[in-house]
C-alpha cells in the first residue's frame, strides 16, 4: 500500500515533463507558424512588388519602344531635310554664280556701250555712270559718283547737263543738246521702276554730232538749192502768165492748152521749193511766226473757199459742222497756221476719190480749240501710220495711184500747231478713210505755252 504513490508521483512528473515539452513543441510550432505566416506575406508583397515592376518595366519599355520610334522617325526627318538643305544650298550657289556671271556679262556690255548712261537714285544722288560719260564730260567717274543734282551742277562740264534735266522734268524722250562746242547729245531720261515703286532714273546720252553735222550740211544743201531754183522758176511762171494772158500775142487753143499744162507744173515746182525751204527753215529752229489774236472761223473759211472749184470739180461733198455757240479768239500766225490747214485738207482732197464726202469739225474743249478734217478717201495702211508725220512720207497705196505730192505737207503741218502749242493726231483704216485732228491752245494758255518755250 505504501508503493503506490510513488508511481503516481513518477508518472506525474514524466506527464508534466512530457506536457511542458508538447506545449513547447506548440510555441515552437506557432512560432514557426507566425513566422512563415510572414515570410508568405513577404513573399506575397515580394510577388506584388516584382508583378507591378513588371508592369512598370513593361510600361517604360512601350514607351521607351515610343520613343525611339519617333527618335528613328525624326532622324529621318533630319536627314530628309539636311539632304534637301544641301540641295538648296547648291541650287542657290548655282543661282549666285548665275547671277554673278549675267552681272559681270551686263557690267561688260554697259562698260563697252556706246552710249552714255547715267544712274540716279530715289533721292536723286548719281549712283553709277559708264565710260562714255567719261569721255564725254573729260572727267573721271569719281568726281560724280554719289553727289546730288545740286553737286553736280557745280562741276563745268555737267553744269548744262544738269540745268537741261532739271528743267525738262523726270521724263524726256529724245531730246537734244549741244553740251559743249563740238559735242551734241540725244538726251533720253526714263524711270526705274520696280514693285515697290520708283526706285531711281535712267539718263541715256547718244552722241549725235555726225548725224547734226550730216543733217545740218544737207540742209544747207537744199536751202541753197532751192533759193537758186525758186527765181528761174518764178522768171518761168511770169513768161507763162504773160503768155496764158496774151501779153505777147493770140494763142491758139492748143498753144493755150500746152502752155496751160507747163505753167500747172511749174507752180508744183515752185509749191515744192517752198515747202523745201519751209523744210530747212524748221530743221534750222528759224522757221519763226508773228501770232496775232484773231478768230479761227474766218481762217478755215478762206481755206475753204480756195478749194471750192475742185470740190467741185471731183464731186466731192464738202460738210462744215460748228457749234452754235461763238469759238474764242486763238494767237495764231494767221498765214502759217493757213498753211498747216491747207495740206491737211489738201490731203484729205488729194486722196479721195470722186463721189467721197470731207467733214470739217470746229468745236471748243475745256482749255483749247479741236479741229478735225475726216474724208472718205484711200485711208492709209497701218504697218506705214507711224512714218506718216515723217519728211517725205508718202503711202505705198497713194504712190500707186501716182497722185501728186512731196511728202512734206504733214510733216509741215505737225512742226506748225505744235509751234502753236498745239496737237495733232489721226486715226485711219485703209480704203475707208482717214481723220485728222489738231488742237489749238486758247489765248491765255498759248502765251504760257510761250513763256516755257
Amino acid at each position: 500500500m505504501a508503493e503506490a504513490p510513488i508511481k503516481k508521483d513518477k508518472y506525474t512528473g514524466e506527464l508534466d515533463k512530457l506536457t511542458r515539452m508538447l506545449v513547447g513543441r506548440d510555441l515552437e510550432l506557432a512560432a514557426l507558424k507566425e513566422k512563415r505566416d510572414q515570410e508568405i506575406k513577404e513573399m506575397d508583397r515580394i510577388a506584388k512588388m516584382l508583378v507591378r515592376r513588371d508592369f512598370e518595366l513593361s510600361e517604360t519599355r512601350e514607351k521607351r519602344e515610343a520613343t525611339l520610334k519617333k527618335l528613328e522617325k525624326r532622324t529621318k526627318e533630319l536627314e530628309e531635310a539636311r539632304a534637301a538643305l544641301i540641295n538648296i544650298l547648291e541650287d542657290v550657289e548655282e543661282a549666285r554664280r548665275k547671277a554673278e556671271e549675267e552681272k559681270n556679262k551686263t557690267l561688260a556690255i554697259i562698260s563697252n556701250f556706246t552710249d552714255g548712261l547715267l544712274v540716279f537714285d530715289f533721292e536723286n544722288h548719281l549712283s553709277f555712270i559708264n565710260p562714255p560719260v567719261e569721255v564725254f564730260f573729260t572727267a573721271a567717274a569719281e568726281q560724280f559718283i554719289g553727289k546730288s543734282l545740286l553737286d553736280l551742277k557745280k562741276i563745268f562740264q555737267l553744269k548744262p547737263l544738269i540745268n537741261f534735266l532739271e528743267k525738262e522734268g523726270k521724263e524726256i524722250s529724245r531730246k537734244e543738246l549741244e553740251v559743249r562746242q563740238g559735242l551734241v547729245l540725244e538726251i533720253s531720261s526714263i524711270p526705274i521702276m520696280l514693285e515697290g515703286g520708283k526706285t531711281g532714273t535712267l539718263v541715256i546720252l547718244h552722241d549725235v554730232t555726225r548725224e547734226k553735222m550730216v543733217e545740218r550740211m544737207k540742209t544747207e544743201f537744199v536751202s541753197v538749192a532751192a533759193h537758186q531754183l525758186r527765181t528761174p522758176l518764178s522768171a518761168i511762171k511770169w513768161t507763162l502768165k504773160m503768155l496764158l494772158e496774151g501779153d505777147l500775142g493770140q494763142l491758139s487753143s492748143e498753144q493755150r492748152d500746152f502752155i496751160g499744162k507747163t505753167y500747172k507744173s511749174n507752180e508744183r515746182m515752185i509749191n515744192l521749193i517752198n515747202d523745201l525751204l519751209d523744210v530747212t527753215r524748221i530743221d534750222e529752229g528759224r522757221y519763226l511766226f508773228k501770232p496775232v489774236l484773231t478768230d479761227i472761223d474766218p481762217l478755215i473759211q478762206s481755206v475753204i473757199n480756195s478749194y471750192k472749184e475742185e470740190f467741185e470739180k471731183k464731186k466731192i461733198k464738202l460738210q462744215l459742222k460748228r457749234e452754235d455757240k461763238k469759238l474764242p479768239k486763238v494767237l495764231v500766225d494767221v498765214e502759217k497756221m493757213s498753211l498747216a490747214f491747207q495740206n491737211l485738207v489738201d490731203n484729205a482732197l488729194k486722196y479721195t476719190q470722186s463721189g467721197g464726202t470731207i467733214t470739217i469739225s470746229l468745236k471748243k474743249e475745256e482749255k483749247e480749240i479741236k479741229i478735225s478734217v475726216k474724208d472718205t478717201g484711200v485711208g492709209i495702211p497701218k504697218d506705214q501710220q507711224i512714218r506718216v508725220f515723217n519728211k517725205f512720207f508718202r503711202g505705198a497705196n497713194v504712190m500707186r495711184m501716182e497722185t501728186e505730192g512731196s511728202g512734206l505737207g504733214l510733216f509741215i503741218a505737225k512742226n506748225i500747231i505744235e509751234a502753236h502749242g498745239g496737237r495733232i493726231w489721226f486715226k485711219s483704216d485703209e480704203s475707208r478713210g482717214t481723220i485728222f485732228w489738231f488742237t489749238l491752245p486758247a489765248k491765255k494758255e498759248f502765251e504760257e505755252f510761250l513763256k516755257k518755250v
